[in-house]
């Protein structure tokens, strides 16, 4: 089940006091909205666009995930006041709004409700890290790659349709950010040598197709069928 964006599980009277409270900013691509062990407060809500939430460790880069439109970036500091735990870069240009943690805290406080959408995002991360441990013990990297592929698309996905040449029509979904195969490792635990062993194999063969600007995602449910899940 795709938990809804913290944005849209807020109640329109805390959207505009969200609005009231922050100031629109835009961030181009390969600026950083924070960075690791920093101490800076500030809270963004994402309004369009893709940001990469990443750490490095020991000169590898490991991706922790992929934000994008009614996600927040800081909210972890904001809550318990301690220093940034990951880069979060911008993939795309950026559009946002920020404020500073104190005041952020404050609209959560004065609209009631509110701090359940934070709970949601919190408990949404929470399961998604967990279900990347469950893959990794015993090792599965097709599903971890299935279930990163299928975040994409339910984050950023636009449905396209293709005519194969037997006249066939196809439904899919193209998703229009910069991830490449090297990413999608470095975000499902696996090099990218393991990716396109993964992409070039069955059950997905020819059913994604991932390029340097744009993932196509011809077959949604051979991605289910590989993460494990019924497909919809």
């Amino acid at each position: 089940m795709q938990t809804p964006r913290f944005w849209d599980a807020l109640t329109p009277r805390a959207q505009e006091a969200l609005r009231r409270a922050g100031a629109p900013v835009l961030i181009r691509p390969g600026a950083f909205l924070t960075r690791e062990h920093t101490r800076a407060a500030q809270v963004f809500v994402l309004r369009s666009g893709a940001v990469k939430v990443w750490v490095d460790r020991d000169g590898e880069t490991a991706i922790l995930d992929v934000l994008g439109p009614g996600d927040l970036v800081g909210e972890l500091e904001a809550v318990d006041g301690g220093v940034r735990h990951a880069n979060a870069e911008a993939l795309t240009r950026v559009e946002a709004l920020v404020l500073p943690a104190a005041r952020f805290r404050g609209v959560l406080e004065a609209e009631p409700g509110s701090v359940w959408a934070v709970a949601a995002v919190l408990a949404e991360r929470l399961r998604d890290a967990n279900e990347l441990r469950v893959a990794h013990f015993p090792d599965d990297p097709e599903r971890r790659l299935a279930g990163r592929l299928l975040r994409l698309a339910a984050r950023f996905g636009s449905p396209v349709k293709r005519e194969r040449p037997d006249g066939v029509t196809e439904e899919g979904v193209l998703v229009q950010i910069p991830v490449t195969q090297q990413d999608l490792g470095r975000w499902a635990g696996m090099g990218r040598r393991k990716v396109a062993q993964i992409l070039a194999a069955e059950p997905v063969r020819g059913c994604v197709t991932v390029a340097r600007s744009a993932i196509a995602v011809r077959s949604a449910d051979a991605l289910h069928r590989l993460a494990g899940d019924d497909p919809p």
